[in-house]
């Protein structure tokens, strides 16, 4: 399915702003690091809970080559040997988890963040990949997960420090779901609903109100009455959602620096992820703001930007 179709019977597009469906398509980019070697058995759970698809991709460079080779060959022939190269590679890698016979291999040439949100939008559901632990989380901007992050047109669920630890099993079927109550929040909390109810996970709803003096340190659960009018609004305003999409998650409610007291208020759950919106219109480098990095950087678990 195109990113432009209509979705097949029984399927709902997931970007809709009213209707989400169901995950059944998975997209896993691979550049045979060992952060993709760690992803493979959570990529294999995530599919068995989902009941979805997995796709493997794989990006190569077809300019690369060395001057000696350049000056005996022609590029279009390098550039064969490159993409056969890259095809015998996938095929073998994760042969174990992923069957060849099962799964679909796919291999393109150019940037990787570009074909991948380009893949992504041909009929995705989700991407899931590994931010690749020291240089993403030091740097975000201008690493390929960061701009698949930026471009895809689906959710992208990005791992906790995969490249030195494998992430977590998705067993504990606890779900967060981080609201900010802009007008992307229906949205959201639609596809956290979704997506937990589809698997009988346990949702959660977390928000940070923001503190007047930053240097006050974080509160939990607002016994403060200097917070309590922002409180109030803030209950009003998620149970209101809730009621619009059919929710009765429990609600966290912090004050302080919103990162920090988002990070904190996920840390004290055992949750499988913690998902955050971001804008649904592909191509805006304003939907994903340097709050959403900092988030997906020092999140205990995994991430689910929608």
């Amino acid at each position: 399915m195109n990113a432009d179709d209509e979705p097949a019977p029984g399927q709902r597009r997931l970007w809709d702003g009213g209707t989400v469906g169901l995950i059944t398509n998975i997209l896993f980019p691979v550049d045979f690091s060992s952060a993709c070697v760690g992803m493979g058995a959570y990529v294999k759970r995530a599919a068995m809970l989902f009941g979805a698809r997995v796709t493997l991709l794989h990006v190569f460079d077809p300019a690369s080559h060395s001057g000696l080779e350049q000056s005996v060959r022609a590029p279009a022939e390098i550039a064969a040997d490159h993409e056969e190269i890259a095809r015998r590679k996938l095929e073998r890698f994760l042969a174990k988890e992923f069957p060849n016979a099962e799964v679909a291999r796919v291999v393109v040439a150019g940037d990787p963040a570009r074909e991948i949100a380009r893949v992504a939008r041909s009929g995705f559901d989700l991407v899931l990949m590994p931010t690749h632990a020291g240089m993403f989380r030091r740097m975000l901007l201008g690493s390929t997960t960061a701009k698949v992050l930026n471009d895809a047109g689906c959710p992208v669920m990005t791992s906790h420090h995969a490249e030195t630890i494998a992430p977590r099993p998705l067993e504990h079927r606890e779900w967060l779901c981080a609201l900010g109550l802009g007008e992307e929040s229906e949205r959201v909390l639609r596809f956290a609903h979704q997506v937990s109810s589809g698997i009988r996970g346990n949702l959660k709803i977390i928000h940070a109100i923001q503190a007047t003096d930053p240097k006050l340190p974080i509160q939990l659960d607002l016994q403060d009455q200097l917070q309590k009018k922002e409180r109030e609004e803030a209950w009003e305003r998620i149970e209101a959602l809730q009621k619009k999409v059919g929710t009765q998650a429990v609600v966290r409610i912090g004050v302080g620096p919103v990162k920090e007291t988002l990070v904190e208020l996920a840390r004290q759950s055992d949750a499988d992820a913690l998902m955050i919106g971001r804008s649904s219109r592909p191509g805006t480098y304003e939907r994903l703001r340097d709050l959403t990095y900092a988030i997906v950087r020092d999140s205990p678990f995994p991430v689910v930007s929608i």
